[in-house]
């Protein structure tokens, strides 16, 4: 579903924002999937060529990040994350709640449920092997609707 704003006209600059959501599938457990060539096209799609891209993911067990989208890297970062919230810790949430999900709240919570990236001419500002990535944390599938606004300049 789309959203296109309405310009800004102030000091003779339009502001333009555009909202999408983009879905998707997620195993949980730290699953990691690329999202760029998602974003990218709902950039396309909004016309906007100077501004910013913020990616929002609703829920307190996703989050966002960019890194090269590569078995190795992503092998480091889970385990990285798996030292930092183990899966098999102490959790009071599990303890209040019962659903044997506490690390994945405290996995999120550090990564941030966020990421904006500046367009600039018409282009997402990404390194050469920089991908944007959605991370599930959640122990079990879900769907995710992230909201994707861009704000700027036609």
């Amino acid at each position: 579903m789309q959203y296109p704003g309405e310009p800004d006209d102030r000091c003779g600059v339009k502001h333009m924002h555009y909202t999408e959501r983009l879905s998707l599938r997620t195993e949980g457990f730290c699953d990691i999937r690329d999202i760029t060539d998602g974003v990218l096209g709902i950039r396309e799609r909004s016309n906007i060529t100077e501004g910013l891209v913020t990616i929002f993911c609703p829920g307190s067990t996703g989050a966002l990040t960019t890194i090269e989208y590569e078995s190795g890297a992503l092998h480091d970062l889970k385990g990285a994350i798996e030292r930092l919230a183990p899966a098999d810790g102490h959790y009071e949430h599990n303890e209040r709640w019962g659903d044997g999900n506490g690390f994945s709240h405290v996995r999120a919570a550090l990564m941030k449920p966020s990421l904006s990236i500046p367009v600039v001419d018409g282009a997402l500002t990404l390194g050469t092997w920089q991908q944007i990535v959605f991370i599930d944390f959640d122990n079990r599938p879900r769907k995710r609707e992230l909201v994707v606004q861009i704000s700027g300049e036609r």
